[in-house]
């Protein structure tokens, strides 16, 4: 299946879908301050810290094009590598932490079919925390040309919501984008056994463009 190729124009910025309930209250907000904030000093001082978070929201849920990368493997989040931990069954777990000054949109790791999204509750412990483990999830399973792979999207501390764009049984390309979480956390992928992982802890990785795996 071809790389996802954009329609908008290279270093456009458009906001995440499942923004909205977050940021439109905020903005609608700050307009209103910052229009009565003409007439009295009282609302002025109300809009300095309305507008500032309005501004803040719009750079939370920003959602860049980018021109996807080639690779077996990409990134699925914008973020820093957490940890590499190689599993029971030959997999390798690839954890990418996000920061509230991450892009929260989540892409596709590969080009496949979505066989499950499954949400499973859980805690919002800061994505950092060993406890993390138990946090509120939804685990994405992709039929695809190197076998089943599966994503996880995890909540955390801040990130109370996980919006999936696209359900069962969808088609996508690598790179498209699949979920949102609002205001970060982390995101778990689990490499088939037998591929090579090429980014190392510490290491940044950006949505579509960052290759896991190493030929």
């Amino acid at each position: 299946m071809p790389h996802s190729q954009s329609s908008a124009p290279r270093g456009r910025v458009r906001l995440a879908r499942g923004a909205s309930p977050w940021l439109l209250p905020t903005v609608a907000t700050a307009a209103v301050s910052l229009a009565r904030s003409r007439r009295s000093g009282r609302w002025a001082a109300v809009a300095v810290p309305t507008t500032a978070l309005a501004a803040g929201m719009l750079w939370f849920f920003r959602d860049p094009e980018r021109e996807i990368a080639q690779g077996r493997v990409i990134s699925p989040a914008d973020g820093v590598v957490q940890s590499i931990m190689p599993w029971k069954d030959g997999r390798t777990r690839v954890a990418i932490f996000m920061s509230p000054l991450n892009v929260h949109v989540n892409r596709a790791p590969l080009a496949g079919t979505v066989t499950s999204v499954e949400h499973i509750p859980g805690g919002f412990v800061p994505a950092f925390n060993k406890e993390s483990e138990n946090n509120e999830r939804v685990v994405w399973h992709f039929d695809t040309e190197l076998g089943d792979i599966e994503m996880v999207q995890i909540a955390g501390a801040v990130a109370r919501r996980i919006v999936p764009y696209v359900p069962e049984g969808t088609k996508v390309e690598q790179g498209e984008r699949v979920g949102l979480i609002r205001f970060g956390s982390r995101v778990d992928v689990y490499l088939p056994e037998g591929v090579e992982v090429a980014v190392e802890v510490g290491q940044a990785t950006t949505a579509g463009v960052t290759r896991l795996d190493r030929d």
